[in-house]
């Protein structure tokens, strides 16, 4: 009979191929492997840690039950997209709707970009939370942006997906992934420079803000 340990050495292809023949005990290394990582994501866009840990386990039973779906690339990104679902199924199961910010397209269906955004990306999520060791305030801070904004920084930005795969997670452009980053993380430097922070902090976020 199988057991989890002796699935620890094994390369994420392999416990794919393994789980996908229905080996339960495989998977659950990879629950192992990403279920903070699946956990902290689902915080990220529900801002709620009861609601966070169902879409958690929703999800994973998801992954498992669809594994045959899997086609390859990563799985981690393939697994925060089953969590971005999950996670806007609970807001619509709770009367939570996503925000839908009116954002101007082109013809191809892509957010048209402002210089003003462009010129000042910004840091990433990541970078400040780094920096100004503001965890649970830029949790709360990420709770009040749109979830059209959120769902982009999380991804990229917390998650280190690359564009490709977190605009097939999103199932949108790059082009328009890149532009809710930008809005994204501005709002993200608004809205952090009216937290209270020791005076240290504030310095390295006044640094960080005027970048």
């Amino acid at each position: 009979m199988s057991s989890v340990n002796n699935f620890y050495s094994y390369d994420e292809v392999d416990l794919v191929g393994i789980a996908a023949r229905g080996d339960l005990e495989a998977f659950n290394q990879l629950v192992l492997r990403y279920q903070n990582t699946a956990y902290n994501y689902a915080y990220a866009l529900l801002g709620d840690s009861a609601q966070a840990e169902d879409a958690t386990q929703e999800s994973f039973i998801k992954a498992f039950q669809g594994m045959n779906a899997f086609r390859g690339g990563s799985f981690r990104s393939w697994l925060l997209k089953i969590v971005t679902n999950s996670a806007y199924d609970m807001l619509r199961r709770s009367h939570r709707h996503p925000t839908q910010p009116l954002i101007p397209e082109d013809e191809n269906g892509e957010e048209i970009e402002s210089p003003a955004w462009l010129a000042d990306p910004g840091a990433s999520v990541e970078t400040i939370v780094e920096q100004n060791e503001l965890s649970d305030d830029v949790y709360k801070v990420l709770d009040d942006i749109p979830d059209v904004f959120r769902t982009a920084l999380a991804l990229v930005d917390l998650y280190e997906l690359d564009y490709t795969e977190a605009a097939a997670a999103l199932q949108i452009p790059i082009g328009t992934l890149k532009s809710r980053l930008a809005r994204g993380r501005l709002q993200m430097k608004d809205r952090l420079k009216s937290i209270e922070v020791s005076p240290p902090q504030m310095s390295r976020m006044n640094s960080l803000c005027t970048a």
